[in-house]
């Protein structure tokens, strides 16, 4: 009897920094999904500098990414960039019932299961004005921006991308976090140091999508 076809799944950009942590998680926890990689690096940027932020316009060029994504016969999307997540949930709707992920659904998750404060850190400022309110009211959440930090991974200076995630984490658990959550794909390479700087348990968004994607797939975890 033959194998069944290894699963094929899309994986959505807006920051070229993304791919190369994702495909190390995806190398480690699931080696034999077939990936897909689309990337609009104009994305991130047309966010920053829009008036109103994320509006109808950005729902239609996400949908128009995934439904192109969907003609290639996947069974799962996940998206990477954290900055967007209102139009991630359009997409997941208009696709009910493939497995659409938005990055940090699943660290979200880990990080309130732990009980603990949480300290979310970011290297891209919009991020942290989308991705708060995905936090359920009463969560008791604290956040910080690693200023320079994607700047500095751009630069190619990964010694000063870490150090300044882990200073960000650090400040916040100087102020009660008792576990720090890294809210972009591209940060997980801090993921040692910041654990090694603070003391406290790491939570990386690219790890729990992974995860969580892989089990959506086969049927394991509830959508959502």
């Amino acid at each position: 009897m033959s194998e069944p076809p290894a699963p094929r799944i899309a994986l959505i950009h807006a920051l070229p920094e993304s791919l190369a942590p994702l495909n190390a998680e995806l190398d480690l926890a699931w080696p034999d999904c077939v990936r897909m990689h689309l990337l609009d690096d104009s994305l991130s940027a047309d966010v920053a500098r829009a008036p109103h932020g994320l509006d109808e316009s950005f729902d239609q060029r996400f949908l128009l990414l995934a439904e192109y994504a969907v003609t290639t016969g996947v069974d799962g999307i996940l998206f990477s960039c954290s900055a967007f997540g209102r139009c991630i949930e359009e997409v997941a709707r208009w696709l009910a019932p493939l497995p659409v992920l938005k990055p940090n659904e699943a660290m979200i998750d880990d990080a309130l299961a732990t009980g603990r404060r949480i300290g979310l850190v970011a290297t891209f400022a919009p991020t942290l004005t989308s991705m708060a309110p995905e936090f359920p009211e009463g969560a008791d959440l604290r956040t910080a921006l690693a200023a320079g930090g994607l700047d500095a991974l751009r630069a190619g200076d990964f010694e000063r991308h870490d150090a300044l995630i882990a200073e960000a984490a650090t400040r916040l658990v100087d102020d009660g976090c008792g576990v720090i959550a890294l809210a972009q794909f591209s940060m997980a390479r801090a993921a040692a140091v910041v654990a090694e700087r603070t003391g406290v348990p790491v939570l990386t968004s690219v790890g729990s999508a992974v995860r969580r994607l892989k089990l959506r797939v086969a049927g394991e975890a509830p959508g959502g």
